[in-house]
């Protein structure tokens, strides 16, 4: 199985996702951020990239009228 080559943002957004789902917390992008030491708009493009290279997922909020914005999660390897 050949390795996705990740720029250095990429993978700092990555790990704070993985690190965010391995504490338990949501993976909001404002947590991501602050996780990543980045601000919010900074992770969005990374966001987007991992999720067209399927290293991660969007799922949005499952209950009507309480979103808190898309969670994003790390996608599982096998």
């Amino acid at each position: 199985m050949p390795q996705v080559q990740l720029s250095d943002l990429e993978l700092l957004v990555y790990e704070a996702v993985a690190t965010l789902e391995t504490r338990g917390q949501v993976p909001y992008p404002e947590l991501i951020a602050e996780e990543a030491g980045l601000t919010e708009e900074q992770v969005h493009a990374p966001l987007r990239q991992l999720t067209e290279r399927n290293l991660l997922h969007r799922e949005d909020s499952p209950l009507a009228g309480l979103d808190f914005g898309p969670r994003w999660c790390a996608r599982q390897l096998a």
